[in-house]
């Protein structure tokens, strides 16, 4: 198997804010040109890459982009004010060095600054302060200056984060969701590198899952596959300020099978779909935890109501302060998450066929 550490520092490291994925939609390429038989970018911006095969055709979906921002106004004195792309925490916000990326393809390094606590008064230090209360300094001393720097409004921002490791083969980075789940459907497919697999496997790097599941509703319609799997991260319960109880998913315990998400209106994963996984992890001695949630959903919810229907899964990675610039996942759960993808993807043929 790859380095997954490397691949993963590869992703997290790039940026790709949603609408904005083309610099990780390349890397990806670079990653799947040599485990398929055709890599192509769709017109939506979907990296899909094809291994053919005789049997039933097999989607792999994990979303490229990351949550982010987008300047929405630059004051007289150089500012930038913005507004958030995909669903942020404020307070995970506020004193994050940041890059905004402007039409050149330059990164001009930014700080999210607020008012000085030192300047508020008692009733204000009290209260978090709020998104629309903070701002971007690139040290632009007017507005003539920012533009002349690059900043303009609508470039896109991400958070300037580098993955780095921490004890017990854990690490933290930026935009894990979902540059886990890419790395866990790359390295699933060096691992059936090689290997007689009676599936046509679609590997497909999706755009625009945090602003609305866009790439994987119409990748999901032009490929029609007899089943899916999207891969991404699971919200964990194993550490201060929520309950196992609240959620029983733990890092280091194995990926995560989702049954049911967002309580229901996202995926209710099918009876045959769960056997499915679940029978590949055990025929493989795989470890794993399911998953029933209430927070959010994943490509799958998009994916399981194209056309007719289309048989959906999700394998997860379970992941720490998810949406925030120091999410924290194990190794471990990811090499044995990219094993189930490939287990899955290599018995199939055995549960599903092609229509």
């Amino acid at each position: 198997m790859k380095d997954l550490a490397a691949l993963l520092a590869k992703f997290s490291n790039a940026h790709g804010l949603s609408g904005q994925e083309g610099a990780v939609a390349s890397l990806l390429m670079e990653e799947l040109r040599p485990l398929s038989d055709e890599v192509r970018i769709d017109p939506m911006g979907n990296v899909i890459a094809t291994r053919l095969g005789e049997g039933p055709v097999v989607m792999i979906a994990a979303h490229m982009d990351e949550i982010g921002l987008m300047v929405k106004h630059i004051d007289s004195d150089g500012f930038l004010r913005f507004v958030p792309v995909g669903g942020w925490f404020d307070q995970t916000l506020l004193s994050q060095r940041v890059f905004v990326h402007t039409r050149e393809g330059k990164q001009l390094p930014g700080a999210v600054g607020s008012k000085p606590p030192h300047l508020m008064e008692d009733e204000e230090r009290k209260k978090p302060v709020k998104l629309k209360d903070m701002f971007i300094d690139i040290g632009a001393t007017n507005l003539a200056d920012a533009l002349e720097m690059g900043a303009e409004v609508g470039s896109p921002i991400t958070v300037d984060r580098s993955l780095v490791r921490l004890g017990n083969g854990f690490v933290t980075g930026k935009a894990l969701d979902n540059r886990a789940g890419m790395v866990m459907m790359v390295a699933a497919m060096s691992l059936l590198k090689g290997r007689k697999v009676k599936a046509t496997v679609h590997a497909v790097g999706t755009v625009q899952e945090e602003v609305g599941l866009k790439g994987a509703r119409t990748s999901a319609y032009g490929l029609t596959p007899d089943v899916a799997i999207a891969t991404d991260v699971a919200v964990t319960g194993d550490h201060p300020g929520i309950t196992r109880a609240e959620c029983p998913i733990a890092a280091g315990e194995g990926p995560v099978i989702t049954v049911l998400d967002a309580n229901g209106r996202g995926i209710i994963v099918s009876p045959p779909v769960l056997r499915w996984l679940r029978g590949a992890a055990e025929s493989a001695s795989i470890p794993y935890q399911l998953e029933v949630g209430s927070g959010g959903n994943t490509d799958a919810t998009a994916i399981h109501l194209t056309k007719a229907g289309i048989p959906t899964g999700v394998i997860s990675v379970p992941t720490r302060y998810i949406h925030s610039p120091v999410e924290v996942l194990s190794l471990t759960d990811l090499e044995n998450g990219a094993k189930l993808v490939a287990e899955a993807i290599r018995t199939a043929s055995e549960h599903f066929q092609h229509q």
